[in-house]
């Protein structure tokens, strides 16, 4: 009797770290498309059934306190850490969510976008951002912790 409890129990504790390895909420390294390297640490939460995000630590050395120089309104000369990139962002499905506001500081531009867990890898994100008919993607790498 004790034994099945044990085994059950491990079966349990097993699926249960398995299904929370595969959210698409909690730290990812963005990654440059361009030139491969890291770039900042974004924190992805749910509230209220959406999705948000926002800039947790800049990895580029020398721009750990970056300002949004070429931002406007609101977000203009403010820290990039600590900054929403990620707003109201919805589920669609297949794990897929999608929404009209994924923020670049850097190039001060709101896209539209889609995220989604890669099949193969649930450790990497797939982050599109939208400008008219023209897309690209990065995928951005889990953090722990």
């Amino acid at each position: 009797m004790k034994v099945n409890r044990w085994l059950i129990g491990s079966v349990f504790i097993l699926f249960s770290i398995c299904g929370s390895a595969q959210s698409i909420f909690g730290k990812w390294k963005t990654i440059d498309d361009r030139t491969g390297n890291p770039k900042a640490i974004i924190k992805i939460y749910e509230e209220d059934g959406l999705m948000y995000g926002h800039v947790v630590e800049i990895l580029e050395e020398g721009r750990e306190k970056a300002v949004c120089v070429k931002c406007d309104g609101d977000r203009k000369d403010k820290p990039i850490v600590g900054m929403k990139i990620i707003e109201d962002v919805e589920p669609v499905g297949n794990g897929e969510w999608k929404g009209k506001t994924l923020f670049d500081p850097e190039q001060a531009m709101t896209f539209r976008c889609k995220l989604w867990l890669n099949p193969d890898n649930p450790n990497e994100l797939k982050v599109r951002g939208y400008l008219s008919f023209i897309y690209r993607t990065q995928t951005w790498i889990r953090v722990e912790g």
